[in-house]
C-alpha cells in the first residue's frame, strides 16, 4: 500500500493529521462554524496550532460550544472562571478579546447578513486557488489578509493581526495551501 502524500507540516501527528484531511481549507460558510475557527486562530496567536487543536474540546466546553450569542453576554464572573480553567490558554486580554469580538460579529452580521458574506466578500466569494509545492514557502500574510485585518480592527476586533487573518483563511477554505503534491489539494480544489 502507497503512503499518502500529505502536506509537510501535519505529517507525523494523528491530531494533525486528521484535522488536516478532513478540515483544513475546505470552505467554510457556515458563521458558527466561522465564530469557532474565529475565535481558535486568536488563542493561537504566538502558539503553534497543535497546542490549540489538543485544547479544542476544552474550548468548546468552555465556551458555550463557541455560542456567540451566549460569550458576548457573558459576566465578569464567567471571565474570571475561564481564567482559572487549565483546560484552555488563560490569557486574560484574549480571554477578554473573545467576549469583544463575539458582539462584534454579530454586529458584523447585522450589517452584511452574516459573518460569512462579509469574510468571502475579501475573496470575491470563491476560494483563492494557490500552487505551494512546500509548506514552507507558502506565505504568512497576503494583501488580502491584510486588508481583512485592517477592517476587523478598524471594526474593534481584537487579535485579528494579518498572519492570523491568513491562518484563518487557509483554515476556512478561503485560500488552498496545500501543496500540490498533497492528496487534498485537487480533492479541496474541486470543493
Amino acid at each position: 500500500m502507497s503512503e499518502i502524500s500529505r502536506c509537510g507540516w501535519c505529517v507525523g501527528d494523528p491530531l494533525y493529521e486528521a484535522y488536516h484531511d478532513k478540515e483544513w481549507g475546505v470552505p467554510v460558510y457556515d458563521d458558527e462554524c466561522l465564530f469557532e475557527f474565529l475565535i481558535l486562530e486568536t488563542f493561537q496567536a504566538g502558539l503553534s496550532w497543535i497546542t490549540i487543536l489538543r485544547k479544542r474540546e476544552n474550548f468548546r466546553m468552555a465556551f458555550d460550544n463557541f455560542d456567540y450569542r451566549k460569550i458576548a453576554d457573558y459576566p465578569k464572573e464567567k471571565l474570571e472562571e475561564l481564567l482559572q480553567n487549565p483546560g484552555i490558554i488563560r490569557n486574560k486580554l484574549k480571554v477578554k478579546a473573545t467576549v469583544t469580538n463575539a458582539r462584534l460579529f454579530m454586529k458584523v452580521q447585522e450589517e452584511f447578513g452574516s459573518f460569512s458574506n462579509y469574510i468571502w466578500s475579501f475573496v470575491h466569494g470563491k476560494p483563492i486557488q494557490n500552487e505551494i509545492e512546500d509548506y514552507k514557502k507558502a506565505p504568512a500574510t497576503t494583501e488580502i489578509s491584510d486588508k481583512l485585518s485592517k477592517d476587523l480592527k478598524k471594526r474593534g476586533f481584537k487579535f485579528v493581526g494579518s498572519t492570523v487573518m491568513y491562518a484563518h483563511m487557509q483554515a476556512t477554505g478561503m485560500v488552498n495551501d496545500h501543496e500540490t503534491s498533497c492528496f487534498r489539494y485537487e480533492q479541496v480544489k474541486n470543493l
